[in-house]
């Protein structure tokens, strides 16, 4: 079975949260997939101090579960201080570790400890044999399944290139492999202090990653990207999320 994660990439208003909710219900009625609702609550890794970051843990967990009851969709979040997990973990299904901070043993504990599905980013600067050790660290404390997700490396500035080995590497240690088609064609810092991206490359990332096995795939949606408050660049249109998994399946 292949799993899909889609969402906006920060909580900008609930009226954005129920647009993007009602769409991946029909999609899920007409495709028979279970797509899970992914949106964050802070983006703490923003390039710039004065980016948008969302807006927090205890009104965006509300927000959240206000989705998951009016929409009945599961729910994926991301979190980034071990404090965070246990009051995230009361609301959310899938428990989502940043790249930057998958080796971060303190969060990957507290996640696993909260008995929900854990899914770790693959960071930039890891091969995909290097994330045994992340994914053993969830798996002994106590996570119901432990997910791992490609998206990119960094060779340089300003870049990011996606080894697709990687996704056969990790797929030995874990029984699910997600490929995060909207974060991989990203142009990190090469945006006037914010990320930038080539969104165009979405559907393709996506189809490569299928061919290399992977199980799960990942993308960031909204309807109007280009007017996003974060990670517009690299957003799939919403419109075109539908298309893109009909290919996928």
């Amino acid at each position: 079975m292949k799993r899909f994660v889609a969402g906006p990439c920060v909580i900008e208003s609930a009226e954005l949260l129920d647009k993007v909710a009602e769409t991946l219900v029909g999609i899920n009625e007409r495709l028979g997939v279970d797509i899970i609702f992914k949106a964050s609550f802070d983006k703490a890794n923003r390039t710039s101090l004065t980016s948008y970051r969302g807006v927090g843990l205890d009104k965006g967990l509300q927000m959240l579960d206000d989705v998951k009851r009016k929409w009945g969709l599961r729910l994926c979040t991301d979190i980034h201080e071990a404090w965070q997990a246990a009051p995230a973990g009361e609301v959310i299904d899938v428990l989502q570790i940043p790249a930057f901070l998958c080796r971060q043993t303190d969060l990957l504990v507290a996640a696993a400890a909260t008995g929900r599905i854990v899914n770790i980013k693959k960071a930039q600067f890891l091969s995909g044999e290097d994330m045994k050790y992340p994914y053993e660290k969830a798996v002994k404390s106590g996570a119901a399944e432990v997910w791992l997700t490609e998206r990119g490396n960094m060779y340089g500035y300003n870049n990011l290139v996606v080894d697709f080995r990687n996704i056969a590497d990790m797929l030995k240690i874990a029984p699910t492999v997600m490929m995060d088609c909207t974060h991989s064609v990203q142009r990190p810092g090469a945006a006037g202090g914010k990320t930038g991206g080539n969104r165009e490359f979405v559907p393709a990332m996506a189809q490569a990653a299928k061919a290399f096995g992977a199980n799960g795939f990942f993308f960031e949606v909204h309807p109007n990207p280009d007017n996003a408050l974060s990670d517009g660049p690299n957003m799939l249109r919403l419109e075109e999320l539908e298309g893109v998994v009909k290919s996928l399946l």
